[in-house]
């Protein structure tokens, strides 16, 4: 079936529901940013590949709703489709708005409650209030037309030992346990694939490149209980969760267990990443608490041993690019090198580094007008060769038992234009800008976005997208609640980890990003307070011969020629002659 031909069978599901509205977002029932391919609903349905996105389906209308990101991207998937584009603008229309405005009064408006969180399911009741519209939230019409839906996925779990942890699984929920018991509650539910992953030191395979595990986690002041399919635990790890007292159950045993939470006791959840199924489950004798994962903030903030992985994880990951770009420059001007080809020389050389698990996304490999679309990436099948000229656009990252790493390099593939070096330029001013910053304690997000941005704002240029982003520890590279960017309140705390990426790009010519990865260290104390800087963990070469040097200060040459002085020292160990003499003459002083 084609794009329309699905949406036909959807509606005749619809119809004989006595439904005028369904929604199909992009999501699992953890709220995961990536998720197995059992859950790409409406990836199936749309033809639409991006990560992010919800389609809605009522009588006569579909609609795609997609942020800056995917405004390019979305637009050629659709063509041809009765799907309309919505692109997520301020005053534009919510999903849930524009339903508002198009059902009548009291419609039915339908949706998968194992797919939408609390929050979302608060949104939707604060948009259809005027209406009167009627959410059922039983509804998984996609499912009964999805034939050769994959299945769900059954990797084996493995323990991410303590010596890369740091710390111990008993005392990860000791002090859970501590923080929520503090917060008034006796119980904790906990559905965040990485924050399970995270507080059990396990690891597992269930998502690409993700190494987490479908489960859920219940932890009370004498019980934790750890729901997954049986089938991913092995003997070891079954032994050595039991030694700790953790106790398994099946994956949807979950609803069961909540069921019987004692009476006048209190838990804890994230109405963000709790979904709506599980949620009903709670009796309604059981007080909820509804913040913020409390893991989701522990986590973030690295403890000693995983911050001196990261560093040493983030040079084995320099070193493999190195010999990955040495490779490309050896066969850019075949005529035959393509994208998918460099992605996989990049996962190729990452996989020969010690300690290696898995990339930590899907490698952007894009180029020229490719790069415009900040998450462009090439497959077999569709792939761009690359030509003597222009920019490529390479941001990929690996996961290794000792960290997860995520890095952007624009490299030029032969003559390239003032407009293209200008911008080259300008991204790297941007990023030099937020990371030589030094900033007050309490500060967020919000507050350090604008200190990249403004480079751009100043030539009237800007990116749809965040400035930057947490980053996990032998686990997701997105990860909060740290981020640069202007909605982002949470405060950075020393030894979080985030990245610095902002960037030019301009539809039909070119996409520019620079990125590496800092660590939030302290800086000077006054009378003012506490002040805090980056500490750059990523080392890897600046194209010199792709930039303006007339459009940087003294200052940013400085730090250039330093931070190349600190690449070749970090690096050089770890690599042979050739591979050296290439990295000295692509950190030599400007």
């Amino acid at each position: 079936m084609n794009t329309n031909e699905k949406i036909a069978k959807l509606r005749e599901l619809m119809q004989n529901a006595q439904i005028s509205a369904f929604i199909i977002p992009s999501a699992d029932p953890h709220q995961s940013e990536y998720f197995a391919d059992h859950f790409k609903s409406r990836m199936w349905l749309s033809g639409f590949t991006g990560s992010v996105g919800t389609v809605v389906v009522t009588g006569d209308k579909a609609g795609l709703w997609v942020d800056g990101r995917y405004f390019i991207q979305a637009e050629r998937q659709i063509a041809g489709t009765q799907i309309d584009l919505h692109k997520i603008l301020p005053g534009e229309p919510s999903p849930f708005e524009w339903l508002a405005l198009e059902l009548p009064a009291g419609s039915n408006v339908a949706l998968n409650g194992k797919l939408f969180s609390v929050n979302q399911l608060k949104e939707m009741e604060k948009a259809f209030k005027a209406k009167n519209l009627q959410i059922q939230t039983n509804h998984d019409f996609v499912a009964a037309i999805w034939d050769d839906c994959p299945p769900l996925p059954q990797s084996p779990i493995f323990i991410h030992d303590l010596k890369y942890a740091g710390k111990s699984r008993t005392e990860k929920i000791t002090e859970l346990r501590a923080a929520y018991q503090a917060r008034g509650a006796q119980a904790y539910i906990l559905s965040s694939l990485d924050d399970i992953a995270w507080l059990l030191n396990i690891r597992a395979g269930d998502v690409p490149n993700n190494p987490v595990c479908i489960s859920y986690c219940l932890v009370t002041d004498s019980r934790c209980i750890f729901f997954v399919d049986p089938v991913q635990v092995n003997p070891q790890v079954w032994a050595e969760m039991e030694q700790d007292q953790i106790e398994l159950a099946g994956y949807e045993d979950i609803v069961k267990e909540v069921a019987l939470l004692p009476r006048e006791s209190t838990v804890f959840l994230d109405p963000g990443r709790i979904n709506i199924w599980l949620y009903q489950a709670i009796p309604d004798w059981v007080d909820v608490i509804e913040d913020l994962d409390i893991t989701t903030l522990m986590k973030s903030v690295k403890n000693p041993t995983e911050q001196e992985g990261t560093r040493q994880s983030q040079i084995r990951d320099c070193a493999a690019l190195v010999k990955a770009f040495i490779w490309i420059g050896q066969n850019k001007d075949s005529g035959t090198l393509s994208e998918w080809q460099v992605a996989q020389k990049l996962a190729e050389c990452r996989s020969k580094m010690a300690l290696f698990v898995d990339t930590s996304f899907s490698s952007i490999i894009a180029y020229r007008a490719n790069a415009a679309m900040m998450h462009y990436t090439p497959t077999d099948a569709e792939s761009t060769t690359i030509g003597p000229e222009g920019f490529l656009l390479l941001d990929s990252g690996g996961n290794y038992y000792d960290g997860t790493t995520d890095i952007t390099r624009t490299i030029p593939m032969g003559p390239i234009t003032a407009e293209e070096r200008h911008d080259f330029t300008l991204t790297l001013k941007a990023y030099m800008a937020l990371e030589r910053f030094h900033f007050l304690e309490g500060s967020s997000g919000s507050n350090l976005d604008i200190i990249a941005r403004r480079v751009m704002w100043d030539e009237g240029l800007d990116y749809k997208c965040g400035t930057g982003h947490g980053i996990g520890y032998c686990l997701n590279v997105h990860e909060g609640p740290q981020r640069f960017r202007p909605d982002n309140h949470a405060p950075l705390k020393e030894g979080m980890l985030i990245s610095d990426e902002p960037g030019v790009y301009k539809e039909g010519k070119h996409g520019i990003r620079t990125e590496n990865i800092l660590l939030v260290v302290k800086a000077e104390k006054t009378e003012a307070g506490q002040f805090f800087k980056f500490e750059p963990v990523t080392f890897f070469p600046i194209e010199i011969d792709a930039l303006d040097l007339e459009m940087l200060d003294q200052g940013e040459k400085d730090w250039l020629n330093n931070y190349h002085t600190q690449t070749y020292a970090k690096l050089s160990p770890l690599l042979n002659d050739e591979e050296k003499a290439w990295l000295k003459h692509k950190t030599r002083s400007v």
